[in-house]
């Protein structure tokens, strides 16, 4: 950066230096510094550790035709030809301009339909239960194969990337590996792992609840006093956690100590709070709040200051209303409707704090994809924002939020090859969403004509020779 020769400039920039050292405390230790990256490979995940050079990667080639790509960016929808090789886009071209097909590639016509990033959801909870609490969330089993579900409906939906906030023991890692590992069909997974709460905190209301540590499969974990929270949080970590949900209640220490155990190990920390617990964990230095919930002003006011993000998910709550509110719950004590929602939506989005777009499907609703993802981003649309805008926060955006913008979000060469194709123009009319036509994850074709495609297996050669004698 060029010094100004004005002194007012120069204290400004002294200044803006000073904030800066004071919000990097707030965030996730930055180990890049010690990563030499044109010697080693690291993982595609918010972990990052070292892995052997083409992990994970896609074999072969596809090359796109004919595309109206809307590449996330923020500019203009344009027609081009995509080559992707491997698990990456490798190139980018005019529809003008010719690519031929690499020896053994695929060639994919998608003449008048729109190309774009996947989408992402940043608040999923892939194990939760749909009935009672009948000891069912205790099977490990269960909870995988409810997930397994589950993702596919996102996948179907146009959704790469999935942020797990809260599932059951170690199911949603077991989900994770699988679906890197390319042996099921799914988005992207990024856990949390256990949701972690004070003691009699939300999700552990009741002396019914299973929780965590007395029950290891269970989805939430209460912890107390700051080294009970510092502990919960490693735990979170040895398991696989790619992040730390922490919900209220906890006290300003109990907070701060997560926080601080979260960022030293390199996770971001994101929480389901209200009112005076917000502003704890804003303090604290939380990377995002989830919901629309009641907080002061002031609050609002320090998250935008500090740089904290909010993942609105307007569109739970207007479910929640429609079922007759939100009732019988110590951690929702306080007035929730559609106007009070909507009216905390409208504060966060005015004061210029990043907003990110996911979904809070609980019980059987993610049965209904692909409509709760679009209605929020109709609802994002609703607080004065073009449909292209939309889809910039479900992309760009939310993979920022993330922490893995580097990697997803956009469609540019370099980036990893999570594409939808879309039977319609989105960024015009959100409605077109309804048709997505095929999804790519990680350079994969996982949705084909609307249908998850299983590719039949190919057999491997055994050790020993059939034939008798």
């Amino acid at each position: 950066m060029t010094r100004s020769r004005y002194p007012r400039v120069v204290v400004a920039v002294l200044l803006g230096a000073a904030t800066a050292a004071v919000s990097a405390a707030d965030r996730p230790l930055d180990r890049s510094q010690w990563l030499d990256r044109a010697v080693t490979s690291t993982s595609d995940d918010l972990r990052r550790v070292p892995v052997p050079k083409d992990y994970h990667e896609t074999k072969g080639a596809v090359v796109i035709r004919n595309a109206r790509l809307f590449d996330g960016t923020g500019t203009k929808a344009r027609a081009v030809n995509i080559l992707i090789e491997g698990s990456h886009i490798a190139r980018i071209v005019p529809a003008t301009e010719d690519l031929p097909v690499p020896e053994g590639g695929e060639a994919l016509d998608v003449q008048g339909k729109t190309v774009m990033p996947g989408m992402i959801d940043l608040h999923t909870h892939l194990t939760y239960v749909e009935g009672s609490n009948d000891g069912t969330d205790l099977s490990q089993a269960d909870a995988a194969l409810r997930g397994m579900e589950r993702l596919r409906y996102f996948l179907e939906s146009g959704i790469t990337s999935v942020r797990d906030v809260a599932s059951h023991g170690k199911a949603p890692f077991v989900l994770k590996q699988w679906v890197a590992d390319g042996r099921i069909p799914g988005p992207r997974v990024f856990a949390a792992g256990n949701l972690i709460t004070g003691v009699g905190g939300h999700g552990a209301e009741s002396d019914s609840a299973h929780t965590a540590p007395r029950y290891p499969e269970a989805a939430v974990y209460e912890a107390n006093g700051p080294d009970g929270f510092r502990l919960a949080v490693r735990e979170q970590f040895k398991r696989g956690a790619d992040l730390i949900k922490l919900a209220s209640h906890f006290t300003a220490e109990e907070v701060g100590a997560a926080v601080d155990e979260a960022h030293s190990l390199g996770l971001k920390v994101t929480v389901d709070s209200e009112t005076i617990y917000t502003q704890r964990a804003v303090e604290a230095g939380v990377d995002c709040v989830e919901h629309p919930l009641p907080r002061s002003d002031e609050t609002i006011k320090m998250m935008a200051r500090k740089g904290t993000c909010a993942d609105i998910t307007l569109v739970p709550y207007q479910y929640i209303t429609a079922a007759g509110g939100y009732n019988f719950s110590t951690s929702r004590r306080f007035t929730l409707t559609n106007e009070s929602v909507f009216a905390m939506a409208r504060k966060l989005d005015a004061a210029g704090i990043k907003i990110g777009i996911g979904t809070d499907l609980v019980f059987g609703q993610y049965r209904y994809l692909p409509e709760p993802y679009i209605q929020e981003l109709r609802n994002y649309q609703a607080l004065g924002h073009k449909p292209a805008d939309a889809l910039v926060e479900a992309t760009r955006i939310n993979a920022e939020i993330l922490g893995m913008a580097d990697r997803i979000g956009t469609a540019e060469v370099g980036k990893l090859a999570d594409l939808i194709v879309v039977d319609g123009h989105p960024d015009q009319s959100l409605e077109a969403l309804n048709k997505i036509e095929l999804v790519m994850v990680n350079g994969r074709v996982e949705v084909r004509d609307g249908h998850v495609v299983t590719p039949r297996h190919v057999p491997e050669k055994a050790p020993y020779s059939t034939a008798p004698g």
